[in-house]
């Protein structure tokens, strides 16, 4: 998690000490449907799932209230009986994509390979959704699949001598090694869609300027990189970087953490 929830003067003495703040109520602790007018005609869930589906085809920022309330047959003022805000929105886009998935049993008594499992599946999300990528960089949200999730994955580490500090540093650092990742991954295939080139054909186009910055000789690490790396040149992908570094990022925990027990 990137920051702790604060009280609600918190939040509103940070805004200054102009105008009164209004904050709205955490979208957890609204009704799921209107309480007043006619008998509600459309769900929350509804109301996201929508929302996701315009993200997936065409970006985050094509996700408005006026074409969300479009897409599920309403008025945009009527969306908002159901959604106050935007981000009453988003939180509800986060916490469905978060639940679709079905948690698996966890290896008991196997911590590297509970944290693999955690790892893919959590890439997997994001990659299903690459807008969500940009979201999961801010504040936690606190829907019931993300607790629910966080509850699970954390299970990987019951019955280990560790204090909760120690929990949360792993699975923040575990998140952010994730988030990172894929990141990395969605801009190689941006690049892909925007220049028109595949990964080969653009080493190729690169390839007579790289010869001449090997042959300047003013980069050994970058010459090296070239004549002696065997990732950028393997047939594994992106699938293999990352199950690659997944392993140093467990091997660091194990030595910070002598009590994990030896490499499995």
């Amino acid at each position: 998690m990137a920051s702790s929830p604060g009280s609600a003067g918190d939040a509103a003495g940070s805004a200054g000490a102009g105008a009164p703040v209004t904050i709205a109520p955490v979208v957890w602790m609204l009704p799921d449907r209107p309480g007043r007018g006619p008998r509600p005609a459309h769900s929350r869930n509804e109301i996201a799932a929508a929302a996701i589906e315009i993200a997936d085809a065409d970006g985050l920022e094509a996700v408005t209230m006026r074409r969300v309330a479009a897409e599920v047959g309403c008025g945009t003022m009527t969306l908002y009986r159901y959604v106050p805000t935007k981000d009453h929105l988003l939180e509800l886009m986060i916490d469905v994509v978060t639940g679709e998935t079905v948690l698996p049993d966890l290896p008991a008594g196997d911590w590297r390979e509970g944290l693999r499992t955690v790892a893919a599946m959590h890439r997997d999300t994001l990659l299903r959704h690459p807008w969500l990528a940009s979201l999961q960089s801010g504040r936690p949200s606190f829907g019931p699949n993300s607790l629910r999730t966080m509850e699970w994955a954390a299970g990987v580490l019951h019955g280990l001598s560790l204090d909760i500090d120690q929990v949360l540093i792993m699975m923040n650092t575990l998140r952010a090694f994730v988030l990172g990742a894929v990141v990395e991954e969605l801009a190689e295939q941006e690049a892909q869609r925007r220049s028109g080139l595949s990964t080969a054909q653009w080493q190729a186009r690169m390839a007579p300027y790289v010869a001449t910055l090997m042959a300047s000789g003013r980069y050994p690490t970058f010459n090296k990189i070239i004549t002696d790396a065997k990732l950028p040149h393997s047939d594994g992908g992106p699938d293999e970087g990352f199950a690659l570094g997944l392993e140093l990022v467990l091997d660091g925990f194990a030595a910070s953490l002598p009590g994990l027990g030896p490499r499995s």
